[in-house]
């Protein structure tokens, strides 16, 4: 059984930091893409970060400068170090992992940076 697991969320005031894992279980983990989205309420779920199974990143204009995504294949995780927080930041952050036809979702952890 494949499971994403995120955790990490949390609420924070403005200029905090907060660091998210994805923990990946039931897949052999190094060779998805993994990216990091997020929703905030009534808008759609954006891409906010996301990194390849090389180690190629990629960051929305948004969030350059400030968060850090990484991986390690021997836990199975993938972090997004999240810097200089902002009410905007706010949502729900989800963890996709995907390779070819295959693709996962984790259920989400809340991020609430206050002002």
């Amino acid at each position: 059984q494949v499971q994403l697991v995120e955790s990490g969320g949390g609420l924070v005031q403005a200029g905090g930091s907060l660091r998210l894992s994805c923990a990946a279980s039931g897949i052999r983990f190094s060779i998805y893409a993994v990216g990091w989205y997020r929703q905030a309420p009534g808008k759609q779920r954006d891409l906010v970060a996301s990194i390849t199974s090389a180690g190629s990143t990629y960051y929305a204009d948004s969030v350059k400068g400030r968060f850090t995504i990484s991986r390690d294949n021997a836990k199975n995780t993938v972090y997004l170090q999240m810097d200089s927080l902002k009410p905007e930041d706010t949502a729900v952050y989800y963890c996709n992992a995907h390779v070819a036809m295959y693709n996962y979702w984790g259920q989400g952890t809340q991020v609430t940076v206050s002002s």
